[in-house]
């Protein structure tokens, strides 16, 4: 079953830009999305995992949604974090998402409980029937603890709501293998910067971005390249970026890095709140020395 494909290309996962005093600092924020429109990406995901979706409140993570909701003003996608380990609260979120303006929501398998498969699908089904907007599942094992199995994704991809996944197990193999199972009923996104030349190669329809925090236009022609079948200049620039790629999500916990290094360049977004800490005075030198090295900053 063919379903309306989200966006392809890249789609950046935003941070949230914090004040001094780590409240959202809405004009940076604004000034974020806007910078991302004009470098070309497809869509954004807002309060996610690079978002810090973990630690903002109830009323932050809603208001956070609907703002870039109001900002984008359709101009691109806005996909909205509202998982949980509480399947009542992911639904509330979810509703309360739509509600803000999302165009679709991104909802990561539940943490720490280790639910079962058949707890899985009973989970997503529960909000799939509640809410409007598509979703894209979201199956990152490293920090859930759970992975989403191959016939779970078969299932849960029957629902007309569930349309697409990000895959960020990091394993090309796993990511084929969905593709191959579910076809057409269930898009394929990957998770990791690095893999994106091999991911799309193989049918994945593009990436959500840490990277494209800082390089929107670099992740929007890479990802163009590959929809245009030259997978040779695609390759490229993923070899030529594939360092800084590792170092923002090898250096410290995401998103520490990548804030990180936004502040370098000057782009202000602040600090992360705790338990998520600074990144230590050597682990800045080495980003910065990525950073100068990818020709992101001298």
């Amino acid at each position: 079953m063919a379903k309306t494909t989200l966006y392809t290309g890249c789609a950046t996962a935003i941070v949230t830009p914090m004040n001094a005093d780590l409240s959202v600092n809405y004009d940076v924020f604004g000034a974020l999305i806007e910078e991302q429109i004009a470098g070309g990406v497809s869509a954004l995901v807002v309060s996610g995992t690079t978002g810090e979706a973990s630690t903002l409140g109830d009323d932050e993570h809603v208001d956070g949604i609907r703002f870039a909701a109001q900002k984008a003003a359709g101009r691109i996608p806005v996909i909205a974090g509202a998982g949980s380990n509480d399947t009542a609260y992911m639904i509330k979120l979810s509703q309360n998402a739509e509600k803000a303006g999302a165009d679709a929501l991104l909802l990561m398998t539940p943490y720490y409980n280790k639910a079962s498969q058949r707890g899985l699908v009973a989970s997503f089904t529960a909000v799939a029937d509640v809410v409007n907007i598509p979703i894209m599942l979201y199956n990152i094992p490293g920090r859930t603890c759970v992975n989403i199995e191959i016939d779970t994704f078969v299932e849960l991809a029957k629902h007309p709501r569930i349309t697409a996944v990000k895959e960020a197990g990091g394993c090309i193999n796993y990511m084929s293998r969905i593709i191959d199972a579910c076809g057409d009923a269930l898009d394929v996104y990957i998770g990791d910067d690095a893999l994106t030349v091999p991911a799309m190669s193989l049918g994945a329809k593009g990436v959500v971005s840490v990277a494209g925090n800082i390089i929107p236009e670099v992740m929007s022609e890479m990802c163009d390249l590959c929809l245009k079948n030259d997978f040779a200049a695609a390759g490229k620039l993923n070899i030529r970026y594939l360092k800084l790629f590792g170092d923002l999500l090898k250096l410290d916990v995401n998103p520490t890095p990548i804030k990180a290094a936004m502040n370098l360049m000057g782009k202000n977004a602040g600090g992360c709140r705790m338990p998520l800490y600074k990144m230590e005075d050597a682990g800045l030198e080495a980003l910065r020395k990525s950073l100068v090295a990818a020709g992101v900053m001298k």
